[in-house]
């Protein structure tokens, strides 16, 4: 019985999702119902002790990362570098390779940054007018999109400033370039087998006779392409973001050592602050701050004139998105004290391979949630512990539980009531029915390369 209580909770918390009710009232609903229904008197009690200060120290912890991701998303946009970015990518490749022209600049964006929201709504033009003038057709954006976006840039690359590659750094105290070597070969296994399945499907339609199509909803209008900045410029952002964040990943570490004693004159006492769990976080912000900054000495006319209002909707993102899965992190730390979740967890201790372990755990809660970052935060809130106690007994460095973590992460959390790809569809104006398949495709895609990482660690020992 409570067994089902557990998973009974998570089903639930899937099917709200997918109807598109808000996981922030739904998440303690969940969470406080399988409490309800295990001791009904420790229902004020785990709402105040366990979900609201997970919840609370989620957004503690990571809320900054999100905040100046959207507004720096929002700077790279407003400022017009985006659009810099795109032509420049189109012109190098040309109009006839639409679709790796998109998939590399959304890549290329996200590596830099930039939020994977931003890259929907800053690409999809682009893709659209691409995608008519080849005739390729309208179904296949949301696919190509996904496969630029939301794969291999946002957790598999070394050093990408995305929160699902700065979550595990505060379990296993590691930095955002954890196993820079496994992750390039995931995301180039991601980059190759995303372009091939794509180019057949095109070329499937293509012998079809199937082309753009017309009649389609939320059509973009034509694109002006005015006077656009330089785009080593438009680029200069991007990599001041990626730079920044592996020198000040070094100089943190260098300089404050694993403990840092807080001592301002008005304290009673010193607080001690765990630097080796929050010296990524640190970096990340650190170099966030400094992208906005450069993007504002150069583009300061053009953001000026909105910045009013695109900095209240990169705000208001920010507390979407962070509020969203800090609900569900509440929602699994509640769930992780019942003795429902002692089955799940045995069931899922009993694959005896750490690292496949922890692979299926996190895709699993990710696609239960429907969020990346969310089904992570689950897993690793409630198991980290094992999985380093696992990974120590069969010298398995923390680099490697890092990057696994993080891609898993991104396998199955974009299962249809994932909120990235209703955002996605919805601005593509396109259905599950018309583009899933794709999207998903590329989700089996990632997934895969999660256990290839995992085969080429153990068949070769690279970190």
């Amino acid at each position: 019985m409570t067994l089902l209580v557990a998973v009974g909770a998570l089903c639930f918390l899937m099917f709200v999702a997918y109807r598109g009710f808000s996981v922030i009232l739904f998440a303690p609903v969940a969470a406080m119902g399988a409490v309800l229904l295990t001791d009904p008197a420790a229902v004020p009690a785990a709402f105040s002790g366990v979900f609201m200060e997970s919840m609370v120290g989620f957004v503690k912890n990571y809320f900054p990362v999100f905040l100046l991701g959207a507004l720096f998303g929002k700077m790279i946009e407003l400022s017009g570098f985006s659009k810099s970015i795109v032509s420049a990518v189109i012109d190098v490749l040309g109009r006839q390779r639409a679709m790796l022209s998109i998939v590399l600049v959304g890549a290329i964006l996200t590596y830099g940054g930039v939020s994977l929201f931003v890259v929907v709504f800053a690409v999809y033009p682009f893709a659209a007018e691409m995608f008519r003038q080849s005739n390729i057709p309208k179904r296949l954006i949301p696919g190509t999109i996904a496969l630029g976006a939301f794969s291999f840039t946002m957790d598999s690359l070394p050093g990408t400033p995305q929160i699902q590659n700065i979550i595990p750094t505060t379990y296993f105290k590691t930095d955002a370039f954890a196993a820079p070597v496994l992750g390039t070969l995931g995301g180039l296994f991601i980059l190759v087998v995303g372009i091939t399945y794509l180019e057949w499907r095109r070329r499937q339609a293509l012998a079809a006779g199937e082309g753009y199509g017309e009649g389609h909803v939320n059509e973009p209008p034509p694109i002006e392409h005015g006077a656009l900045a330089h785009p080593v410029i438009a680029l200069l952002p991007l990599v001041v973001v990626f730079g920044l964040n592996k020198l000040f990943t070094n100089l943190i570490n260098g300089a404050y050592g694993k403990t840092y004693e807080l001592k301002l004159a008005a304290m009673a006492k010193p607080l001690t602050i765990a630097v080796d769990k929050l010296a990524a976080v640190w970096a990340v912000e650190g170099a966030l701050i400094a992208g906005v900054l450069v993007v504002v000495a150069f583009a300061w006319g053009p953001i000026s004139r909105s910045f009013a209002e695109g900095g209240k909707a990169a705000v208001g993102g920010a507390l979407l998105a962070s509020m969203n899965t800090a609900s569900e992190y509440g929602f699994g730390a509640v769930i992780a004290t019942l003795p429902g979740f002692i089955g799940i967890r045995d069931a899922l201790t009993a694959i005896p391979n750490p690292l496949v372990n922890e692979a299926v755990t996190v895709t699993t809660l990710a696609g239960v949630t429907g969020s990346a970052s969310g089904g992570m935060s689950i897993a690793l809130a409630a198991m980290s512990e094992q999985f380093i106690t696992a990974a120590n007994a069969a010298g398995i460095p923390m680099q490697v539980l890092h990057r696994v973590a993080a891609m898993a992460s991104g396998g199955m959390d974009t299962l249809p009531h994932n909120g990235a790809v209703i955002t996605l569809l919805a601005v593509c104006g396109l259905t599950h029915k018309q583009s899933y398949r794709d999207i998903f495709a590329v989700t089996c895609i990632k997934t895969t390369a999660v256990f290839v990482v995992i085969g080429i660690y153990y068949a070769t020992g690279l970190v």
